[in-house]
């Protein structure tokens, strides 16, 4: 047991230290000026300064709040929505090239309309995020549950099961995983836009940070912002696993 414990260690560490390790290669190589690639430890020095002497706490909250409410409503609104669009093959006709031609368009385009309709306050960035996570979560969502098969239905039919019962115990364990990967995916989607929302007048967050350093070119605290989205959007998207894995554990029963 303790074997298999480190050597699951020892892989997840691998790709970190090889991209350490290719981090300080660029830097040394001479093919890039060394003044454009801080060193890993001048970038682990600054977020010390940063976390201690400035606010990157309060940076980290502002954006982790705002993609969490960003997040849970745009999942509220595409989760009937991608179920309507997948269960009912006329909705799907009906609404799918609207659908796709908005979730083509990118957040950082609407900008300069959510400000004409929304202002510069927090409702804009909120605003901008929920149109990344609806769009994102939709499409999974119908694909997924456009693929339910419909023999679990009729077994319950032939069970004499109701309506109701079906739905309720068919029906919603099935969307369950996409529900889940749905979420998933407009985490990801919604880090991804974080700095086009922060691009609205933001005082505070990540995004803000990164785009005040660029103005004075301090690099090492880009970096700082950079790494720490990748962070928290990879710490919440091992959390949603966790969770799926015991939401999900009668999948895993059903197929052993």
């Amino acid at each position: 047991m303790n074997g298999n414990v480190a050597r699951r260690v020892i892989l997840g560490l691998t790709p970190w230290v090889g991209a350490v390790l290719l981090w300080y290669a660029v830097r040394w190589s001479g093919f890039v000026n060394p003044s454009l690639i801080p060193a890993p430890h001048n970038v682990a020095a600054k977020f010390v300064e940063l976390l201690f002497q400035e606010h990157l706490l309060l940076d980290i909250w502002a954006s982790t709040r705002r993609v969490l409410l960003g997040v849970i409503a745009g999942i509220a609104v595409a989760v009937p929505v991608g179920f309507v669009l997948g269960w009912y093959r006329g909705a799907r006709t009906f609404a799918d090239p609207m659908i796709n031609f908005f979730r083509a368009l990118p957040p950082i385009a609407l900008i300069p309309l959510v400000i004409v309709y929304f202002g510069v306050d927090e409702v804009a960035k909120l605003v901008i995020l929920f149109y990344a996570s609806f769009f994102a979560g939709v499409i999974v969502m119908y694909e997924g549950v456009s693929q339910i098969t419909p023999l679990y239905i009729r077994v319950a039919h032939t069970l004499g099961a109701s309506e109701f019962e079906i739905f309720r115990k068919v029906i919603i364990p099935l969307t369950v995983p996409h529900i889940l990967t749905a979420l998933r995916v407009a985490l990801g989607v919604a880090w991804a836009t974080l700095v086009a929302s922060e691009l609205i007048a933001a005082q505070r967050g990540l995004g803000a940070m990164i785009q005040n350093a660029s103005t004075y070119f301090l690099l090492d605290v880009i970096y700082v912002g950079i790494i720490c989205i990748g962070c928290i959007a990879l710490i919440m998207d091992l959390i949603l696993r966790r969770i799926s894995a015991r939401l999900l554990v009668w999948q895993e029963r059903a197929s052993a």
